[in-house]
């Protein structure tokens, strides 16, 4: 089983529509969509859900109006401004706290030190995930709330599940929709992995964030390789790019011309070489895919290495 990642160092630059179409050329493999922060393989990929779970992060605390006695220790310790001293009366006192939830980071504290225990602080639903089948295999994607934290958990959930899917049906690839930029659900996205596949396009932020990314992949050992799609708008930075590809060591697995049938595809709820196979970028993603093939057959092949 190998798993790769397609990841990207800012959004926009066409990650997802890759992935759709690898999917489309790839065999025996399960689709896991871990950009949680804004899913949207599964509007390519229209699945078909079996399993519909929510998915608790982390906790929050919330007052008790009744048994809050207006003391105004939360508001004292609450470091994250998420107290407020606007909830309504009880009998005992005409106005109580109140926890604004968005702002609550859980930490608890005000909970523990609360002197009449009228701070309830439990877990919360964060979002929810899904296991479904799609048109190429299984597919597991989820939905953070919004305003909810803790999309690196998430991701990690995701992967989890497709990797337990992939070893159930003995399936020989996970494929994986990262998240764009360098922050915890990327870090969650790719550690561990076999294989990155960073897609960048010929901008100079493009260019910037490639090169952020590419530290990110390095610090935790994932071979790279670089794909720059839309390469015919800028070729002078194309190249560029490219350069800086070979000076720090990856691999380009390829360029993809800008074309519109990406586009006709997207509305069609298809990718681009189920769509117009005979298109300049259905033809670059063919080639793409047949080099990343070949590095993860290899990589396949490759001896176990013993630690002693």
């Amino acid at each position: 089983m190998q798993e790769l990642v397609v990841i990207s160092g800012k959004g926009g630059t066409g990650k997802t529509s890759l992935v759709a179409s690898l999917a489309a050329l790839a065999e025996r493999l399960v689709l896991a969509d871990c950009d949680v922060d804004a899913a949207d393989l599964h509007l390519v990929l229209s699945p078909e859900i079996e399993r519909r779970e929510q998915f608790s992060g982390g906790s929050r605390a919330r007052i008790r109006p009744g048994h809050c006695s207006a003391c105004g220790k939360c508001l004292e310790l609450c470091r994250f401004g998420a107290v407020a001293f606007d909830g309504p009366g009880n009998g005992r006192v005409s106005k109580t706290y109140r926890i604004d939830a968005i702002a609550c980071e859980g930490c608890g504290v005000c909970a523990y030190f609360c002197p009449e225990e009228a701070i309830e602080f439990g877990p919360v639903v964060n979002g929810q995930w899904f296991i479904s089948t799609t048109r190429h295999g299984p597919m597991v994607y989820a939905r953070l709330g919004v305003a909810e934290e803790n999309s690196g958990k998430l991701v990690s959930l995701v992967r989890r599940e497709a990797k337990r899917i992939a070893s159930e049906r003995n399936l020989d690839l996970i494929l994986v929709d990262g998240s764009p930029g360098i922050g915890c659900p990327v870090i969650a996205s790719i550690t561990g992995a076999d294989l990155a596949l960073v897609v960048t396009e010929p901008t100079p932020s493009g260019l910037h964030d490639l090169n952020r990314v590419v530290k990110l992949t390095r610090h935790f050992g994932i071979p790279a390789w670089v794909a720059v799609n839309k390469c015919d708008l800028n070729l002078s930075l194309c190249e560029e790019i490219e350069g800086r590809a070979a000076e720090q060591g990856l691999s380009v697995a390829g360029r993809i011309r800008y074309d519109s049938t990406v586009t006709e595809a997207q509305i069609r709820a298809l990718s681009v070489v189920e769509h117009r196979p005979e298109s300049a970028a259905a033809e670059d993603i063919r080639q793409i895919w047949t080099r990343l093939e070949g590095v993860l057959r290899e990589r396949q092949r490759e001896p176990l290495r013993v630690i002693s």
